[in-house]
């Protein structure tokens, strides 16, 4: 996915533009509804705000290696970012939008990591299908996503209608919960200390702006 320099917001419209050409009116519409339902039901996402200590955690990456918090915080700070799956555009949109700013995050003496509940398998898929060049960890269960962001069960509207486009949603994680975290990203410190926690909301279609992150670690 070609993101470009552009803003996510910029891009977002971009991919609204092609889901629309792509998708009939009223399927979209239903997913649609279901980010405005997450948007008006979840007001307080975030479970840990800066100055908060991050828990420490040991996950799988892509390709079955144990990676730990504490260990890539010996090397700096640590940028997570919370997400939903492959399947999601909206996450496959944000992952490869900051990859185009990972020598910046770098530069700036920070790791870049995302976690979602999908298989390793999976989280192998979305990393070579984005050309990712950072971690991309598995977290079975949310395990990690409930101490630092909201987790919530999938509805049944927008899980048929996946399934009726041929996605099959249950196939891209080791539970049959359906539960998923609302995308967040917080900035770790090499203290376990939390300087950075923000989501845009319930509604999994806007995500954070790179250049909050870059400027956040720039004159932190």
């Amino acid at each position: 996915m070609n993101t470009g320099k552009k803003t996510y917001k910029e891009n977002l419209q971009d991919l609204r533009d092609d889901l629309a050409a792509m998708l009939p009116k009223e399927t979209l519409s239903i997913f649609d509804k279901d980010a405005e339902n997450l948007q008006q039901n979840h007001k307080s996402i975030v479970k840990l705000q800066a100055g908060d200590k991050a828990p420490d955690f040991s996950l799988v990456n892509a390709t079955g290696n144990m990676i730990t918090l504490s260990e890539l915080l010996e090397k700096g700070k640590v940028v997570l970012t919370f997400y939903r799956g492959s399947w999601c555009p909206y996450c496959n949109l944000q992952l490869a939008y900051y990859q185009k700013y990972l020598d910046q995050i770098h530069d700036l003496g920070a790791e870049l990591v995302a976690i979602s509940p999908q298989t390793p398998d999976e989280s192998l898929n979305i990393k070579e299908k984005n050309e990712l060049n950072f971690e991309v960890l598995s977290d079975n269960g949310n395990i990690v996503a409930r101490k630092f962001t909201t987790v919530f069960r999938n509805a049944d509207e927008p899980l048929n209608t996946m399934n009726e486009l041929g996605l099959d949603f249950n196939s891209h994680y080791s539970d049959d919960s359906r539960e998923l975290p609302i995308p967040a990203v917080f900035v770790i410190e090499k203290d376990l200390t939390v300087s950075f926690a923000k989501s845009i909301g319930g509604d999994y279609r806007n995500r954070v702006e790179v250049s909050e992150i870059i400027n956040h670690l720039k004159y932190r």
